[in-house]
């Protein structure tokens, strides 16, 4: 029978505690390098990167806390009630990475390595099997590009050519014109030397 007093004692083995610290570092590290070989988007954040290998780690030591205590548990749901996560996630398929870390976590913090081993394996290739085949689709990434007001029509002009793209923003200045398109490309060329060959261009640059 469950005493008062057993409700307020935790009782974790150091041992154990550590092995599930490194295991879940190595798994959250695993989920980043899938994370980075299979990214897409346009951005890459490494900030988003360390974010899923410590909420792996957090997450498997929450469950541990959780399983060795009736008090924290009931706390901790208290708790994460009233949390609230303003940051937006651009792109859906973040969320999908930071379940996958979460599950990661709970089978850690539960102990579950075999499953562990066999779920991160059977994500990562399917993962790396869906980015196989993504490579086929356009080319998605930024161009900004600093211009004279006087190119404004031959800029845009060369822009309009190209035919999926979004304006993400525009400055003007009375040094000149800042533009920043999202575009889309099938086909693999130098989109940067073809803009500068624009007179009145004074440089591009393209971000993944």
């Amino acid at each position: 029978m469950i005493s008062f007093s057993d409700l307020f004692t935790i009782t974790m083995n150091p041992v154990q505690v550590i092995l599930t610290l490194i295991v879940g570092l190595l798994m959250g590290l695993y989920v980043w390098f899938i994370y980075k070989k299979t990214f897409s988007g346009v951005m890459y954040s490494r900030t988003y990167g360390m974010t899923l290998v410590m909420m792996t780690i957090v997450t498997a030591l929450m469950l541990m806390l959780i399983n060795n205590s009736l008090t924290l548990s009931l706390g901790m749901v208290g708790a994460l009630s009233i949390v609230r996560f303003r940051t937006a996630v651009k792109d859906p398929l973040d969320t999908a990475y930071m379940f996958w870390s979460l599950t990661m976590g709970i089978l850690l913090g539960a102990e579950l390595y075999t499953i562990a081993l066999v779920v991160v394996a059977g994500i990562s290739i399917a993962m790396l099997a869906l980015a196989f085949f993504r490579l086929r689709t356009p080319n998605t990434f930024l161009l900004v590009t600093h211009y004279d007001q006087a190119a404004e029509a031959e800029v845009m002009d060369f822009i309009r050519r190209i035919k999926v793209q979004r304006l993400r923003s525009k400055t003007v200045t009375p040094g000149g014109v800042e533009l920043t398109v999202e575009v889309q490309l099938r086909e693999r060329f130098d989109i940067v030397n073809k803009l500068m060959d624009t007179e009145g261009v004074h440089n591009a640059i393209r971000h993944r």
